[in-house]
């Protein structure tokens, strides 16, 4: 088919890879367009964009497409269908009647559960047992219209959004090229997504990211799973910031909600509303990530609670 491939982050790269090796005609990619990266303000491409360039395949990166001469040039590509993964620009009508066969949209989730910006992210803090792929025939709504097919990844206590995120990426990418080889056939099957059980996925802020110990302890522990690398997890102790990148959810009682603790077996524990939260790995602002022995032996901040486990 001739395809025209619309996607701009990491997740969206294996699918491109994956269609192009599929002998698939990659016409045109559609990006977003680069953006500042650092102070010096230099542009930085993004991952499609510099995957569609080392592939040879021309790179469009409009900033919207509800004027008519982007939707002309769109319309110039004659492609057979357009396949969607992480856009993250709406695509009018007008722009989703161009295709024969419409707008395909590889997305990172069991619809109608988790429609929307954050669906990796959302499934893990609800605490979801699976999440999946939904490859679906685009409509003007947000994530609403007919799932040509769906595919199951189970959602454990170790699950994170970074190996999450590179599951489902793969699984679209295979989900995908294989919708394509019988797209008629689904095409025909598809189901209209039910009203019941629809969810939102909101985009992320970063508030989200500081810990209230005022809540169950494995709510925070699928916050701390959820939210690395962005905007990330921390708590704030006496005005310094402490980065959470990994911890372990307790049962039990460890005293008032936000007291630390220790025991032989973890050596930092704080307390929740429902049980503790052992700390694992930390790390200061503009410092490295750090085990949570060695972080209380070269820090200060927190050494005060366990002066005998720091001897």
């Amino acid at each position: 088919m001739r395809l025209i491939f619309m996607g701009s982050p990491d997740f969206s790269v294996p699918a491109l890879k994956a269609l192009k090796q599929a002998g698939h005609t990659i016409v045109a990619v559609y990006c977003q367009p680069p953006r500042s990266k650092d102070r010096g303000h230099h542009l930085q491409k993004g991952a499609v964009h510099q995957a569609a360039e080392q592939m040879g395949i021309p790179v469009y990166t409009p900033t919207t497409l509800r004027d008519a001469a982007t939707q002309r040039e769109f319309a110039s590509h004659q492609a057979d269908a357009a396949i969607v993964a992480a856009y993250g620009l709406i695509l009018p009508q007008v722009i989703l009647d161009i295709p024969p066969y419409g707008c395909l949209n590889i997305h990172a989730s069991l619809l109608p559960r988790w429609r929307g910006a954050a669906p990796i992210q959302r499934a893990i803090l609800a605490g979801d047992t699976e999440t999946g792929i939904t490859i679906m025939q685009m409509e003007a709504g947000l994530d609403t219209g007919p799932m040509l097919v769906k595919k199951n990844v189970p959602i454990t206590l170790d699950t994170t959004t970074p190996l999450l995120h590179d599951t489902l990426a793969e699984k679209g990418a295979n989900l995908i090229v294989g919708t394509l080889a019988d797209l008629d056939d689904y095409r025909r099957q598809a189901i209209v997504q039910p009203e019941e059980g629809v969810t939102y996925a909101a985009k992320l802020v970063k508030a989200e990211g500081q810990l209230d110990f005022s809540k169950p302890a494995h709510q925070l522990d699928r916050a701390i799973r959820a939210l690395n690398p962005w905007p990330g997890t921390w708590l704030d102790h006496n005005g310094t910031v402490i980065k959470i990148l990994k911890a372990r959810p307790l049962d039990g009682d460890y005293g008032l909600p936000g007291q630390f603790s220790h025991t032989t077996q973890d050596p930092l524990i704080v307390s929740c509303a429902e049980g503790g939260l052992a700390l694992q790995t930390l790390q200061k602002p503009g410092g490295r990530p750090m085990d949570v022995l060695d972080f209380l032996r070269g820090h200060t901040i927190l050494s005060s609670y366990l002066p005998k486990i720091i001897e």
